[in-house]
């Protein structure tokens, strides 16, 4: 009770799912075992250094013989030790492994450097919205290296592996909004790889999932202010800084209306380019950066990408046009003219 207090308040997360005090009294279990076996052997090497150490005029004794009743003890006792841990272990992991009937499915969608929450609606964000006290079942994969899952206040980890799923359920018991880490070394933005749980009433998360869904609906609606919103939640930024650097993919800022060098000839940036680099990013690339942009191809509907296309308006001085329509809503960016593309010489 004591190590679980202390647990609780000194060197642990909060605790915020079912299965977080199993886990965190199977942990201080073992740490009180390590701890009492470390002060008996560090007692012992002084005692010995001790009583032992060398002394002018003093001879030593007979070695020791052998004592089959050591021998048992430091055999057994051990034995016995482990085999409990690993029996509490075994039964938490089929704990966490089983998901219960009935569980709310998301899937989980990790790229470099961010995630993607898809809820069952279609619904997708960069954030793990759940209801609390209702068993949260997550679909895990990864659209280029393994990353992992890491919920310190839930106690659960999970790996996401290219080409394959991963499954873990979940059960928040506080409300609340707790961190969520990338536990796999992925790359260069690894440490920035990071989101959060918010865990939700149960009574208002299908409100939630209804505003969210939906961004025209939100208060404040502009089709800049969506655009916005839809590039930093798909964790375009990560890539595509807005402030003229180049990162992992050209700069947002100034991108639209820019003349393109790509490693096939040239291109205008316009509606067209822009909606095909999202849906086929590995078609045309610009020169200098790597094929390394996931298709948002049936991720993204057509109105998000219009709304996309104009906050990059927005934040391009090559733009000239008329932005009262990205201002105020109801706006259709997207041009049936052929982008302006001129071969390699």
């Amino acid at each position: 009770m004591l190590l679980s207090i202390l647990a609780q308040s000194a060197y642990l997360p909060p605790r915020a799912s079912t299965v977080a005090p199993e886990v965190d009294g199977l942990f201080n279990a073992i740490l009180a075992i390590i701890t009492f076996f470390c002060l008996v052997i560090f007692a012992a090497m002084i005692v010995f250094a001790i009583k032992y150490r060398h002394r002018v005029g003093h001879e030593g004794g007979a070695s020791p013989g052998h004592s089959t009743a050591l021998e048992l003890t430091w055999t057994i006792i051990p034995t016995i030790i482990v085999l409990t841990v690993f029996y509490y272990g075994f039964k938490g992991f089929l704990n966490e492994t089983v998901v219960p009937p009935n569980a709310y499915e998301v899937q989980v969608d990790a790229y470099m450097w961010g995630w993607a929450f898809t809820y069952p609606n279609g619904h997708v964000d960069p954030e793990l919205h759940i209801p609390k006290d209702r068993p949260i079942r997550l679909v895990l994969s990864s659209r280029d290296v393994i990353h992992s899952l890491y919920l310190p206040a839930f106690r659960m980890q999970k790996s996401a592996v290219p080409g394959r799923y991963n499954r873990f359920w979940v059960q928040a018991t506080r409300l609340g909004e707790f961190p969520i880490y990338c536990a796999q070394y992925c790359g260069q933005n690894h440490s920035e790889m990071l989101s959060k749980v918010v865990v939700h009433d149960p009574k208002e998360f299908p409100d939630w999932l209804e505003r969210a869904s939906d961004l025209a609906k939100q208060p404040g609606f502009t089709p800049i202010k969506a655009g916005g919103q839809i590039v930093a939640a798909r964790g375009c930024l990560n890539c595509h800084h807005t402030d003229g650097t180049a990162s992992t993919g050209p700069t947002f800022k100034d991108l639209f209306g820019k003349q393109e060098v790509l490693n096939d000839g040239e291109v205008t940036v316009d509606e067209n380019y822009i909606r095909e680099s999202i849906l086929y990013p590995q078609k045309r690339i610009v020169k200098g950066f790597g094929p390394v942009m996931p298709s948002f191809l049936g991720s993204l509907k057509d109105n998000e990408i219009d709304w996309i296309i104009w906050y990059l308006k927005s934040i391009s001085a090559n733009y000239k046009g008329d932005m009262s329509a990205g201002l105020s809503g109801g706006a259709v960016a997207t041009s049936q003219a052929a982008p302006a593309t001129k071969p390699a010489q």
